[in-house]
């Protein structure tokens, strides 16, 4: 009640005040300024102090001197004159603070981050009246004896407003609600706010109806309102006052952090009961996910943007095309491709960010035109880049709202009820064409800050939301304006928003970028609460990478590769991904050609550096097939047999995973080169076309043989190149089409993007200019189909799908490995032994890429029957060399390997498959398979006929 006073008498005055200048909160809801400076204030901006708790402050690197003395000055209206050497002036409270030597250890171990310094507490009556002035300036002041100024900073206020709002963490109504009865609720937290309205506008477009003031409330700091009307399908946005250091008293109009939608370009909020029918495509309650994946290590994803997807596909209608509804129509091409994947063993689809993202205008967005020129001319880029700020095309990461669908990839972006709809039609016709759907979620940061007109959070709570240096700067290393999840209300933001898209949305898993700058605690509290409300596992990985401001645990334990063991939660693992690929993903210029991966180059150096290094990237190759388990043992390269966790990657061990479960093993993502232009690179320039399109399949084999889960780029399966592009995020659709008709990659359609790439455009101008490295639709059709064998066979046994740690480190082994190993040729074992699920008692996989034959001796494998795996040899398999030239010896366990082929050898009795007899014995036998080419002609409207594994999805 107190606070409430206050802040009425000081509104009363403030008004009076600028009555002349300021608009009335009524016609600020409608004004074009989406903030207008209410009272200006010239105190400091920087905040080189830290509130560590209701009481508590640190100072760092100031130090107690003896004679003076630190005060926290307050003022209402901003007013606080400040000049060094002089008495501050101004104040409306002042309270002295006392050096401090209390320890807590909770609370010490969060800000464990802070250099040493003063640390300072409020006297207990100080602390009782701190929260009834909380809204206004304030400012750390160092004095000498005589009360002159020597130094003044203000205060970071996570610490202390996680203190006194605890009771926040707990509310279940933020955001706007319509009820059963008949009324909306509003709610926003906005603890150090003076005064909140509530605009309410009957349309997308035009005046208000309405200007209401919202309560605070003293126990959680929130402000609310409650309607007696459903105002569903009406749109609103808040008038926030709050003081913002640096600049003064500030009336900033905002969308709701809580938004479900928007309207277009995100100008105002929309109220919509998900629960309402009208928001549900037909079917929508009735229907279930595909029931594929019971652990992570069964998922096999495809990660893809939406607008890729079918901008370019002529099958889609028009209207359609880059759009959600694209994914209902069932007949188009992608949709075709999509069904075969998931009748091959693909489980999910990943989608590039699909919540409202700032970078894409909404309305009037452009497609440039891109002028013919030559393979490996800058025009092309020139002409994207002229409108990359205005095009239809981002990645999108670059969250503007984290809980409502980009508006974009609607047919209407106006009406907030088509984007719900059509996102939930998109989620359901790819669960229908039986594959779950996962999202790619970045709640590391936002697209803005501060005071920008695209900031939401920091101008409704300015300096709470994101986490800050010791200046009070916002930290940028995640690229952008990188947020605190350690904060409560930042926490709770971020699970709130993950219910919400598993529950209102029906997500099946969720890709966390940047994962590593969010606490472990924070992401176990998330998929406990994310499984406990959904009633399902809800399968959560994502970038477990080490760096920036909160590397190597400096704020918290962080969710990170090696502190996220026993977790549950999969990082990506780089380990066997730059042993396939060959270098690291920060390489440029020649380095992308000289550091060659295992399978684009590697084999085929100086005799006197190849040995050791191929057998150095094998051993890192088995590493990734071993699901990066810390625990699990090989004999290396050396003779010695190591855990992997005692093995090096760039000075780190390179096992760091608990479980099986907590790998995503992936050989090309969104970023950097796709493998198709990684292998341009590095393969000699000469390779034929069918030729790189077998090293392509060779770097899927060995992602889809490795333990852990099997992450894929969409278009991997179809060559796709972005024209050697590293950094495709604004490159527009030009270097990122898809061609569902599998007739071209796109390689070879001008230089990439300069800003990226500038650096490497010598290097990459005569690759690009070269003849004959574009792929044949022959080549294209063979990678395709190759892919979906792969896939078959991934999915015929759980032997490559392990979810036990010990389980792998029982049944699998590696032979062909130490000291005399042929690096040629990586050799896995799994044994079926005890399984009455393995379909197969024992099963052992060969992936050579060596341009010959290769011969191996492997006498622990003698004498048992083995034959190759049933898909190798069914009528069309897509790779014939397996069936044509790998022998077995069964006396002497002599294996032969064809050139650069991924061969599975397997014992005991398989199922048989129902629409095709699978020879009993007999590795050269063909059938139909012998009249089917290495590189078939691309079949685009041709049905899949995958007899084995059955289908998982319907037509």
């Amino acid at each position: 009640m107190l606070r409430r006073l206050i802040l009425l008498l000081f509104g009363l005055a403030v008004s009076q005040h600028s009555a002349a200048q300021v608009p009335s909160a009524a016609a600020a809801c409608d004004g074009p300024a989406w903030q207008a400076v209410l009272q200006p204030s010239a105190g400091p901006a920087d905040a080189r102090a830290v509130w560590l708790d209701a009481g508590t402050l640190q100072w760092p690197e100031v130090q107690v001197v003896a004679g003076e003395r630190f005060r926290l000055l307050h003022s209402a209206e901003g007013r606080l004159a400040l000049q060094p050497g002089q008495a501050a002036e101004g104040a409306d409270a002042a309270f002295a603070l006392q050096t401090s030597q209390a320890a807590d250890p909770s609370r010490d171990q969060r800000f464990r981050h802070l250099a040493a310094g003063a640390r300072l507490a409020l006297a207990a009556d100080d602390r009782a009246r701190l929260p009834a002035l909380l809204a206004g300036q304030w400012v750390l002041v160092r004095e000498d004896a005589e009360g002159r100024l020597q130094d003044a900073t203000t205060v970071q206020s996570p610490g202390l407003l996680d203190a006194l709002y605890a009771p926040a963490a707990a509310l279940t109504d933020l955001g706007a609600t319509p009820r059963p009865r008949g009324s909306t609720g509003f709610r926003l937290w906005a603890p150090t706010a003076r005064a909140v309205t509530l605009c309410l506008y009957p349309r997308g477009q035009g005046a208000a109806e309405a200007a209401e003031p919202l309560q605070h409330d003293d126990t959680t700091g929130a402000w609310g309102v409650t309607h007696a009307r459903d105002l569903s399908g009406r749109y609103y946005s808040y008038l926030v006052e709050v003081f913002v250091p640096g600049t003064g008293w500030v009336r900033n109009r905002v969308t709701d952090p809580y938004a479900v939608s928007l309207t277009t370009d995100s100008r105002r909020t929309y109220i919509a009961d998900l629960r309402d029918p009208r928001l549900k495509p037909a079917g929508w309650d009735t229907h279930a996910a595909p029931a594929t994946v019971r652990a992570n290590t069964d998922m096999v994803v495809y990660e893809l943007h939406v607008r890729d997807f079918s901008v370019t596909d002529t099958s889609v209608p028009a209207a359609h095309r880059g759009k959600y509804l694209a994914f209902t129509d069932t007949g188009s091409r992608g949709m075709r491709h999509l069904r075969a994947l998931a009748q091959a063993g693909l489980t999910d689809v990943h989608l590039l960010p699909v919540f409202d993202l700032a970078s894409v205008p909404e309305a009037g967005c452009t497609v440039p035109r891109v002028p013919a020129a030559a393979s490996d001319s800058p025009v092309q880029q020139a002409a994207v880049m002229a409108q990359a700020a205005r095009d239809c095309f981002n990645w999108g990461y670059d969250p503007f709202h984290y809980s409502a669908p980009e508006g974009s990839y609607a047919s209407n972006a106006a009406d907030g009820a088509v984007r719900i709809r059509e996102f939930r039609a998109m989620v359901l016709a790819l669960h229908r064409a039986g594959l779950r759907v996962g999202m790619d979620v970045v709640y590391n940061h936002t697209a803005a800050a501060g005071q920008h007109e695209k900031s939401v959070l920091d101008r409704i709570v300015p300096g709470y939301y994101h986490r800050l240096d010791a200046t009070g700067q916002v930290e940028r290393s995640t690229c952008c304006d990188n947020t605190a999840t350690e904060h409560a209300m930042m926490a709770k933001l971020m699970v709130d928003s993950v219910r919400l898209w598993a529950t209102q949305y029906r997500i099946d898993s969720f890709r966390f970028d940047l994962m590593a700058h969010q606490p472990r605690a924070v992401m176990e509290a998330l998929q406990h609460d994310v499984d406990a409300v959904t009633g399902r596992h809800v399968n959560l990985i994502g970038e477990g990478w080490n760096f920036g401001e909160v590397a190597d645990g400096r704020r918290f334990v962080q969710a990170s590769q090696r502190s996220l063991a026993g977790a549950g939660i999969g990082t990506f693992s780089d380990r066997g991904r730059d042993a396939v690929r060959g270098g690291s993903a920060g390489d440029d210029g020649p380095t992308l050609v000289e550091r060659k991966g295992w399978v684009n180059g590697a084999l085929d150096g100086p005799p006197e550096v190849t040995m050791d290094e191929a057998m150095r990237l094998a051993d890192q190759i088995r590493v990734g097939l071993a699901g990066t388990l810390r625990d699990f043992r090989f004999e290396t390269r050396q003779g010695e047999v190591k855990r992997l966790d005692q093995i090096d990657y760039a000075g780190q061990p390179a096992g760091y995973a608990s479980q099986p479960g907590e790998v995503v093993n992936y050989v090309e993502n969104h970023d950097n080169q796709t493998l198709f232009d990684n292998n341009v690179l590095k393969l000699p320039r000469e390779t034929p076309g069918h030729e790189r399109a077998r090293v392509q399949v060779l770097a899927m084999a060995i992602n889809l043989f490795s333990q852990g889960v099997a992450y894929f780029h969409a278009g991997i399966d179809t060559l796709r190149s972005k024209s050697l592009d590293r950094n495709s995020y604004d490159s527009g659709d030009w270097f990122n089409r898809l061609d569902w008709s599998y007739r071209t990659n796109h390689f070879g359609t001008g230089l990439p993007p300069q800003g990226d790439n500038g650096r490497s455009w010598p290097v990459f101008q005569p690759l690009l200019a070269q003849r004959g490295v574009a792929p044949a639709p022959a080549d294209i059709a063979f990678a395709r189909d190759a892919f979906r064998d792969l896939l078959a066979i991934r999915a015929s046994t759980p032997l490559f799908r392990l979810r036990d740690a010990a389980e792998v480190e029982q049944r699998l082994s590696f032979p062909n490995s130490g000291p005399k190993q042929n690096p040629a040729v990586i050799v896995g074992r799994l044994d079926g032994a005890g399984r009455a699920d393995a379909r197969f008692g024992e099963l052992a996989y060969f992936v050579n890429a060596a341009t010959t034959e290769q011969a191996l001796a492997l006498p622990e494998l003698a004498g048992a029957p083995w034959r190759l795996h049933p898909v190798h040899l069914k009528p069309g398999a897509a790779d014939t060399r397996p069936a044509r030239a790998a022998r077995f010896d069964p006396p002497s366990g002599a294996f032969t390997i064809p050139p650069r082929s991924a061969v599975v050898f397997v014992r005991g009795a398989p199922p048989t498959p129902p629409s095709a007899s699978v020879p009993p014995r007999g590795i050269r036998r063909l059938g139909a398979a012998r009249r089917r080419r290495d590189n078939p002609p691309p079949v685009p409207d041709a049905p899949d006929p995958r007899p084995w594994p059955p289908s998982t999805a319907p037509g």
